[in-house]
């Protein structure tokens, strides 16, 4: 392992660390390592073509966790932008600063690291509540905006280990969440990060500070968290940061925010080479997302954020979407969404070929407040009884019927419960010849599925039986030109939403 010469309290020598490690970690694979030796795959756009952009895992596995949690946890104010807009006059978040912890100049962002402690933080209890949910994968928001790593790193001395929590955050995480038989999600967001100038003007998630507090980026080490340096260095920077994480953690899933498409394009190539490469070596497939159009869908899988597509998709998607109805990380106000919200986010998503990554809000000591942990464990029970209409299944050929659909695309989809989903809104999906029509609530006396009338285009056989999922009920049902009618018992085996388990007639 290479001697952490950055951890001299000489700044030329943490300088000169990260300069070897961006030489070690951009020339290429470990030694030994069986991936680098055999290069599966080069920089190309066509030789990276060859990858499984949505392996079977990922297909099966519909849920995940994630959570912006950091350095900007602790001001808890604003979102977790608080690092960018504490620097913009006109932001509230300046008026804050300036009011709650005094001048930039005197409390700068970096002030913040020593009391990001993480005292309370537990990887196992955490695991175990992400196991509790439902989850299928969980890690994470390794890198943010703000310059700081969550993980233990030989690149930057902006790191968990060696600052704030003094912790391996990311490599405990990875080891609990693994432990649980999920896969683990290591996210970034730190492409945005580089303070350069573009086209004569200075750009980046701290371009205010270069503009209204240059004296803050005197100091060498603090100019590095704010990605102050030449632009071809960043792009190492940023590429080394990757091959740290690939290394020590082996993620199975590398998200990404956006603003990919600063990075360029042989950079790009270059980590999805290594990435596939490495995990040809560690003998399994994993993925990367994209949010934009930063990388072709023949080598990613796409990301819609906070949001959903309008129909069924052919190539299988990623939603990110918050707990929360504000704030991606923890605030003093911040306010969370009903269950049923969540859920019938996650169904509906399913129903179109897709995945939920939900990220949560920790507070900066480790605590996962408790209405987010209710809204987990609801999630949780439902799963439980219904999972079987969720993981492991296919889209039908329509995704749904009903009259209750949010606007598409990224910050769409329907998240005010005044104007949620109703009974009559259902959503399909199948395993095999098994075919799960999903009701987004409970009816009152009876329900009927339109797309499954007597003739139906979508479903021209016969039908065998109707069961209610989670209730030993011999249901009622009745098919005619207008649907398939199913009398509702008295009794409901859970909340949010009924799963109707049809198979066809032998």
């Amino acid at each position: 392992m290479m001697k952490r010469l950055y951890r001299n309290e000489s700044r030329l020598c943490i300088l000169l660390a990260i300069g070897v490690s961006l030489a070690l970690l951009t020339t290429g694979c470990a030694t030994g390592n069986k991936a680098c030796a055999e290069k599966v795959y080069e920089p190309t756009w066509e030789s990276l073509e060859k990858v499984n952009e949505a392996p079977e895992w990922f297909q099966d596995a519909k849920f995940g966790i994630y959570f912006h949690w950091g350095v900007y946890s602790v001001p808890a104010y604003g979102s977790e932008w608080y690092p960018r807009h504490m620097h913009r006059k006109q932001a509230r978040e300046y008026k804050h600063h300036i009011e709650t912890w005094g001048k930039h100049t005197e409390f700068g962002y970096p002030d913040f690291v020593p009391m990001f402690k993480a005292e309370n933080f537990d990887a196992d209890e955490w695991a175990k509540l992400f196991k509790k949910a439902g989850a299928r994968f969980a890690g994470p928001v390794a890198e943010h905006h703000d310059g700081f790593a969550m993980w233990d790193s030989e690149v930057t001395p902006w790191n968990a280990m060696d600052k704030g929590p003094q912790r391996d955050i990311t490599g405990e995480l990875a080891k609990a969440i693994r432990k649980r038989n999920m896969k683990f999600v290591a996210t970034f967001h730190h492409a945005r990060n580089n303070l350069w100038e573009k086209d004569g003007k200075w750009t980046g998630h701290y371009d205010f500070v270069k503009r209204d507090f240059p004296s803050l980026l005197n100091d060498r080490e603090e100019a590095i968290m704010y990605g102050y340096m030449p632009r071809e260095k960043f792009v190492d920077f940023w590429l080394a940061k990757l091959k740290e994480v690939i290394d020590n953690y082996q993620p199975d899933l590398i998200w990404f925010d956006s603003w990919l498409h600063e990075i360029p394009e042989p950079a790009l190539k270059e980590y999805l080479a290594y990435y596939y490469n490495q995990a040809e070596g560690w003998g399994k497939e994993v993925v990367t997302t994209r949010k934009q159009n930063d990388l072709p869908l023949t080598v990613s899988v796409h990301d819609i954020e906070k949001g959903r597509s309008g129909k069924l998709t052919p190539n299988y998607c990623l939603t990110d979407d918050t707990i929360s109805m504000g704030s991606w990380c923890y605030t003093q106000d911040l306010k969370i969404k009903p269950t049923s919200v969540v859920l019938h986010s996650l169904v509906d998503i399913v129903s179109k070929n897709g995945a939920l990554l939900l990220n949560i809000s920790p507070m900066a000591d480790g605590t996962i407040p408790e209405n987010q942990r209710h809204v987990l464990l609801e999630m949780g029970k439902w799963l439980k009884v219904n999972g079987e209409a969720i993981y492991n299944t296919r889209p039908w050929k329509i995704y749904g019927e009903g009259a209750t659909e949010g606007e598409a695309g990224h910050f769409g989809g329907v998240t005010d419960p005044k104007e949620g989903y109703q009974p009559q809104d259902i959503r399909f999906t199948t395993k095999g010849d098994t075919l799960y029509a999903i009701s987004l609530g409970w009816a009152d006396k009876s329900l009927t599925i339109k797309s499954l009338a007597t003739g139906s285009e979508y479903y021209p056989g016969e039908i065998g039986s109707v069961k209610l999922v989670g209730s030993r009920a011999k249901l009622k049902w009745n098919r005619t030109a207008k649907g398939l009618t199913i009398t509702m018992p008295e009794t409901k085996p859970c909340d949010h939403a009924a799963v109707f388990k049809i198979t066809p007639k032998k």
